[in-house]
């Protein structure tokens, strides 16, 4: 009998008929899609170089950034996120549906080859700032799916591939990976259209580390204290372990690569408030969604976008607010 089961589903599975099974049973070991290594290849990057990932809400975007041959660190991609939810800010509380803000470090321990959205990894939050902070909350994904309540959402086979280029950097000698999550590209414009939000200080803080980035192409070394992030382009030295103790005198110096930067950028986000440019910001009722999904979305209904973002059709989270964000300009005055 056990023998006739047996040849039942071998039979079942060269037709074709659990093929989902099978997908499933491999899916945290697909390779890199050929034509991205190819990609890597031409920008003079392998598979098992380093990454950064870098996470904007605003413009529902996840990148990922591979270091190359000189030692700096060039975009390789640019991934639409299908789902994201809260609003723009850092996340506070358990069951507040804010995605976090922030600096995070990912492990390879921290990578779910089982999630039931298809494919994910663990940002910490909390990190030990926000714990700090008295923050609470857990499980905080970048995964598959157009389903989130506090997570990134990429689709299935957005992740599978990012799931890839991760997995194949860690074991390529990278012991952790750096993703750094921003409410919006912090360009001056930005800056100024939300200076009047009540998180714009800690924006101002997090840009730091943004603009560490763009100057310097490496990720920024990253401390806590004073009830904040500390940013320098070399390791820091002599932090408190309390993160909410004061900063020590010689880590307030800023650094020299991105002083410049950060007062061309004051200059510019005064340039256009004296210019009339008005403070407002997106009103988000929860969350956002890319444009590409949104078309999606709006022609086909959320059962069809489901279909096409998950293998197994997880259901897309709240539609009619993925529909009414963003781009609903509101004052912030």
């Amino acid at each position: 009998m056990l023998s006739r089961l047996i040849l039942i589903f071998v039979a079942m599975a060269l037709s074709g008929c659990v093929s989902t099974v099978l997908d499933v049973d491999t899916k945290a070991s697909q390779p890199i899609p050929a034509s991205l290594v190819a990609d890597m290849k031409r920008r003079s990057m392998k598979p098992s170089d380093p990454i950064v990932v870098r996470i904007f809400k605003q413009e529902s975007e996840l990148e990922i950034w591979k270091r190359d041959r000189n030692g700096k660190y060039a975009l390789l991609k640019t991934y639409p996120m299908c789902r994201w939810s809260g609003k723009l800010g850092p996340k506070k509380r358990n069951g507040d549906r804010q995605a976090p803000e922030g600096f995070y470090t990912v492990s390879a321990n921290m990578l779910n080859p089982k999630s039931k959205y298809y494919l994910s990894f663990d940002l910490g939050y909390p990190n030990r700032l926000e714990e700090a902070l008295g923050y609470s909350g857990e499980a905080l994904m970048v995964h598959g799916a157009c389903s989130s309540s506090g997570c990134y959402a990429l689709t299935d086979d957005g992740v599978a591939e990012i799931y890839a280029v991760v997995r194949d950097a860690l074991k390529g000698g990278q012991r952790s990976f750096q993703v750094q999550a921003f409410p919006f590209r912090m360009t001056p414009q930005n800056m100024a259209k939300n200076r009047n939000d009540p998180n714009y200080a800690f924006w101002q803080n997090i840009k730091v580390g943004y603009d560490l980035f763009e100057v310097t192409r490496q990720p920024p070394q990253v401390g806590y204290c004073g009830g904040g992030y500390a940013f320098q382009s070399k390791p820091l030295q002599s932090f408190p372990t309390d993160p909410m103790a004061a900063c020590p005198a010689t880590e307030l110096t800023t650094d020299p690569l991105i002083a410049s930067k950060q007062q061309a950028d004051e200059r510019k986000v005064q340039a256009l408030v004296e210019r009339g440019v008005s403070a407002s910001a997106y009103a988000y009722s929860d969350g956002g969604m890319h444009p590409v999904f949104r078309k999606m979305l709006e022609s086909g209904g959320p059962d069809k976008l489901a279909r096409k973002t998950s293998k197994t059709k997880v259901p897309v989270s709240r539609p009619d607010a993925a529909l009414a964000d963003p781009h609903s300009a509101v004052s912030a005055n």
